[in-house]
């Protein structure tokens, strides 16, 4: 018999003093195993009473927080005992999922995945680092390809090439000089463009006549920081270097009228022709002294223009008058070459007043004749034509007897040939190639030489018949007044 607790509860007490009744039926056909295993479940339930016994008495004692605690096995395990499935069912949703992904069942799978994925991706990654380099060639060496196999090979199969015009480069080294002249321009506005403009003089026994020049020059209204200056001093026999040496420094010492630059170049042609009228305009010095004066004007021109000059202006040093905004005059016209009209002032009495001729000086100026063009075709290629003799019969349209300085000075004519007493000219004219021919060109030589030049290559050439500059009287003979 079993002894039961006093404090068991009424239902467990009664199943254990049943179970230990000595007068109970015990069924005689069971076997002696049977009885054993009866007696193992009444122990059983016993034990199971008497732990729901003491868990009531420590209940009692809890406080009323841990009964809930207390009775979540029951609940769990309802009325038909414990059950994992019973208990797996009142498992909360996020417990499940937080168990699941714990087991080993998804970890392994989801280790081989990402281990799968990872190695898949470095492989193609390193594909693509191997597909950056190209070897372009025949499948053998060149030394054992026959020339018909060479010819094939490269006759249809090419090396591409990749300009990438947009990966810049430095360049270190002192020795390498840079010119852009896409910005350089000649246009109409070209002070507001802050053009650059180089004023060319050649000059022999001059020293007369440069006090003079250089009063003219410094009036000039265009601005002085954007001109140039570049003389030629050459086989002369008087005291111009010096004297034009004086007058730069004079001006460029002075910095409310001092230029950008000044150069002199000196450079002898070996030229002694005489500087009197007799010798310097007579019809004989005329062939040689314009070859040699060709000559002065591409050395001076080689030597002083630069890669940022818009415009090139000669001017001779014997003008004695001319407007002071003569450059912005001319630039406007934004013609390739262009020239004024040349007069002299000479005075002689009439009716007791001095009265000025006006005369006429630069025939260099003019404009083609059929006459001209067939006397050319009769004369030998190296004999140069001069304009304003007698010795030859040109019949040509000079500029200096047309015009009237009190018309628009801005009117225009074209013009075969030019003077060289005040020519302005656009800067990529001569960077072409268009300069003064010291030979015969065309039977031409210097300045209409020059003029013939350009016209062949596509330039304009004009002339302005009523705008005058003023040159030094040269007291020549009666005849081209």
């Amino acid at each position: 018999m079993l002894r039961t607790s006093r404090n068991l509860h009424p239902r467990t007490a009664q199943q254990t003093t049943t179970l230990a009744s000595p007068e109970s039926p015990s069924p005689l056909l069971h076997t002696q195993r049977q009885r054993r295993d009866t007696g193992d479940i009444r122990a059983r339930s016993s034990s199971v009473s008497i732990s729901q016994a003491r868990g009531e008495e420590e209940e009692d004692k809890q406080p009323a927080g841990f009964a809930g605690i207390k009775m979540l096995p029951q609940m769990v395990a309802g009325k038909g005992g414990y059950s994992w499935k019973a208990a797996k069912a009142r498992i909360p949703p996020y417990r499940q999922i937080t168990h699941r992904v714990r087991s080993p069942k998804f970890l392994v799978p989801l280790a081989i995945v990402t281990a799968v994925v990872l190695l898949w991706r470095s492989m193609g990654s390193a594909a693509s680092e191997v597909q950056r380099f190209y070897c372009f060639g025949p499948s053998k060496p060149p030394m054992r390809m026959t020339p018909n196999e060479n010819e094939e090979w490269y006759g249809h199969l090419t090396t591409p090439v990749i300009f990438n015009h947009r990966k810049a480069i430095e360049i270190n080294s002192t020795e390498i000089q840079h010119i852009n002249l896409d910005p350089i321009k000649s246009t109409v506005d070209a002070a507001r463009n802050k053009e650059k403009v180089l004023i060319l003089t050649p000059l022999r026994d001059a020293s007369y006549y440069l006090a003079k020049h250089f009063d003219l020059l410094t009036q000039l209204t265009y601005p002085h920081e954007l001109i140039d200056l570049a003389f030629l001093v050459g086989d002369t026999t008087d005291d111009t270097m010096a004297a034009l040496a004086m007058e730069l420094e004079r001006v460029q010492n002075n910095p409310d009228i001092a230029f950008r630059s000044s150069m002199i170049v000196e450079k002898s042609f070996g030229v002694t022709t005489g500087q009197s009228v007799e010798e310097r305009h007579g019809f004989a010095a005329q062939g040689p002294r314009r070859k040699a004066m060709g000559k002065a004007r591409n050395y001076l021109l080689s030597a002083a223009m630069k890669p940022d000059h818009s415009w090139v202006y000669w001017r001779d040093v014997d003008i004695v008058e001319s407007p002071p905004n003569i450059i912005e005059d001319f630039v406007m016209h934004d013609r390739d070459i262009l020239v004024p009209n040349i007069w002299f002032h000479r005075y002689k009495e009439e009716k007791g007043k001095m009265v000025d001729i006006e005369g006429r000086f630069d025939y260099n100026s003019w404009q083609e004749s059929p006459e001209a063009l067939k006397l050319a075709a009769t004369l030998d290629k190296d004999v140069v034509l001069a304009e304003g003799y007698k010795e030859y019969k040109t019949n040509r349209i000079y500029m200096a007897k047309m015009g009237d300085r009190h018309d628009d000075p801005h009117e225009e004519i074209p013009l075969d040939g030019i003077g060289g007493v005040n020519i302005v000219v656009k800067a990529d004219v001569h960077r072409s190639g268009i300069n003064f021919p010291a030979y015969a060109f065309e039977n031409q030589a210097e300045t209409e030489g020059f003029a013939k030049m350009a016209k062949r290559a596509g330039y304009g050439v004009y002339g302005l018949p009523n705008y005058v500059v003023w040159h030094i009287d040269t007291d020549e003979k009666p005849g081209n007044a």
